[in-house]
């Protein structure tokens, strides 16, 4: 290939990266908007304290909400805090370049929680648990200290679905991560501004602009984790079932509890009839044969008593 026909191809593939930057740099910006709109996550004079981990999803949060603070209607303040966790081979000059670069204010924290990790849970297992305990223990106090209003993570739709499985999987529980979290004490606002934002698109953002990733040895090398084999799971499903993760995440957002099985979530014991209520039927019952030959669709509702629905129901002829 001659010298030209090589800067030729490689001006095209410049230009080709540029346009799909600039469409996914629209895309997360929009959903990250909706996502703090929809929750109300940041307010007028807010402090809101970015917690990087030298992690695309946390650079990429960085980015956007940096984006996003020049153009809002209201005015709020980004701290960046970085929780150096002294793990062995820990690039520590990365993100000081990095957010000195943007002229973002920030701050380095020092805390050896790794070692802590290694003492307390034996070789092979899982960390993930204790590690973010320690770690959020950590950026909990601090928050307070520098007078942050909110303490915004990096976990995107994908960890929240993720979160969803492992807890109905090995957990027992319909739980997964909120995109606003009050903590237990009351005294720290948690908000997730990536909650409608896709792990693959965010990947692919990271890529494009550059950033410095650094990768977590502590956790990251760990070989059959739950996490993964749900992570997996997902990955098949969004491959044969396209549109599946999308309805999941929907789905999340639509829960009925007096549909469900949980009573302390509703009032199950409780529960009464009413014999002279005006039969409405429910709405999950609006395509059965005997709703429809009532005609509830139409006509709202049917004044009868118990006896005359129950003479025209088995009247009813399929």
């Amino acid at each position: 290939m001659s010298e030209v026909m090589s800067e030729a191809l490689s001006e095209e593939i410049s230009k080709k990266q540029v346009t799909r930057l600039n469409k996914l740099q629209k895309r997360l910006r929009r959903e990250v908007g909706s996502a703090i709109a929809d929750y109300n996550m940041i307010e007028e004079g807010d402090k809101i304290m970015v917690c990087l981990s030298g992690g695309k999803d946390s650079y990429a949060m960085l980015d956007i909400l940096m984006n996003l603070q020049q153009r809002a209607p209201i005015r709020f303040d980004i701290i960046a805090v970085n929780l150096d966790q002294k793990q062995p081979g820990f690039p520590e000059h990365v993100l000081p370049a990095y957010l000195d670069k943007l002229n973002v204010p920030y701050h380095i924290l020092e805390k050896d929680t790794y070692s802590i990790v290694k003492d307390k849970i034996p070789e092979g297992k899982t960390t993930c648990s204790l590690c973010s305990r320690l770690r959020r223990g950590t950026l909990y106090g601090f928050a307070q200290r520098i007078g942050a209003t909110k303490i915004a993570l990096g976990h995107h739709r994908d960890d929240i679905i993720e979160t969803l499985f492992l807890n109905m999987f090995f957990g027992g529980k319909m739980k997964a991560m909120p995109p606003k979290l009050l903590s237990d004490d009351g005294a720290n606002m948690v908000i997730r501004p990536l909650a409608y934002c896709r792990e693959k698109d965010i990947a692919e953002y990271a890529q494009l602009k550059e950033f410095p990733i650094i990768p977590c040895n502590l956790c990251g090398s760990q070989e059959n984790l739950k996490r993964a084999a749900v992570k997996d799971m997902l990955k098949q499903w969004d491959k044969h079932y396209p549109g599946r993760i999308e309805t999941i995440f929907t789905a999340m957002q639509n829960t009925a509890p007096s549909q469900g099985v949980d009573r302390e979530q509703f009032n199950f014991v409780d529960l009464q009839r009413n014999p002279d209520a005006p039969m409405k039927g429910d709405v999950a019952e609006a395509d059965l044969p005997a709703f429809d030959f009532l005609d509830i669709a139409n006509n709202g509702h049917i004044d009868l008593d118990a006896a005359q629905r129950i003479d025209i129901v088995n009247s009813y002829q399929p």
